[in-house]
């Protein structure tokens, strides 16, 4: 992507949509970096997600049928979005050691389980990405996945490439609602105001890490997370249907407005794997 694809914004209004509704944003700085959440908001998990969840809780005893389980479950739901040794901690809270042993379980199960069964984009996302990458609008994904779990989401993707930058939990001290996240991907692809930054995200763990991260622009996705009434009180500026609506949301909060200078300069491409790996 050379300088002039900075220096473009996007055109397209936002269509009309019950789901988008939401304040003006932005306070006149253009949003110039959006950090997008990896499961749900971009990539379908076909309740793989959910499901190493309940067979790493099976290896703690927590077996389904039983008011644990379903109590565990309703845990699970609540606490999508942050990283999965941290639910275990909650679940486990006096056993340090059934926690880890449960979140090494979760990564086993969770692996094989994509290993049998594949994942896919979410219907729009990567078209979507591309056009704000295309527009000048720099892209990362997030997610509270280790980085060997990152990997193998996106082998099964094919999205090694597909966004400027790529964090993992194990990138950050604190995952989400933490806002560490969004932060770090602030300082590492260069925006200069947090102003300029756009979060999309389908839960409420997720939307408050970009709220509290100061992005002007926090879009809930109704793509198998959390409910809108969830999103929302988590403090969701829109909240839409799918992640191919993101791109003119975008567009109507900044395309009649100046590029700033920390915007619409270039960024050395740096290969994204070796960015998401720490640098």
């Amino acid at each position: 992507m050379d300088g002039s694809h900075h220096q473009r914004r996007l055109t397209r209004p936002v269509r009309p949509s019950g789901h988008g509704r939401g304040a003006s944003v932005s306070d006149g700085v253009p949003v110039s970096l959006v950090c997008v959440g990896l499961l749900g908001a971009a990539v379908d998990d076909g309740g793989l997600l959910e499901r190493a969840f309940s067979e790493a809780c099976a290896t703690q005893g927590v077996v389904p049928g039983t008011a644990a389980y379903a109590r565990a479950m309703v845990t699970v739901h609540q606490s999508l979005g942050q990283p999965p040794v941290e639910v275990f901690r909650t679940l486990f809270p006096g056993g340090q050691g059934r926690a880890e042993a449960a979140a090494l379980s979760f990564e086993r199960s969770f692996r094989f389980a994509v290993d049998r069964s594949g994942l896919r984009a979410e219907p729009g996302a990567a078209e979507a990405l591309g056009e704000l990458r295309d527009s000048g609008v720099k892209t990362c994904l997030i997610t509270a996945l280790s980085r060997p779990l990152l990997a193998v989401t996106l082998d099964a993707v094919g999205w090694w490439r597909k966004a400027d930058l790529v964090l993992c939990q194990e990138d950050v001290s604190r995952g989400c609602p933490w806002p560490d996240l969004v932060l770090t991907a602030m300082l590492r692809l260069g925006a200069g105001d947090v102003r300029e930054m756009g979060f999309a995200g389908c839960t409420s763990s997720g939307v408050l890490c970009g709220k509290r991260a100061g992005a002007s622009l926090v879009a809930g996705v109704l793509r198998g997370g959390h409910t809108e009434d969830r999103l929302r009180k988590a403090g969701a500026t829109h909240v839409i249907g799918s992640l191919s609506e993101l791109p003119g949301l975008v567009a109507a909060d900044g395309a009649a407005r100046p590029v700033s200078s920390s915007a619409s300069a270039p960024v050395a491409r740096v290969p994204l794997e070796h960015r998401s790996a720490g640098l």
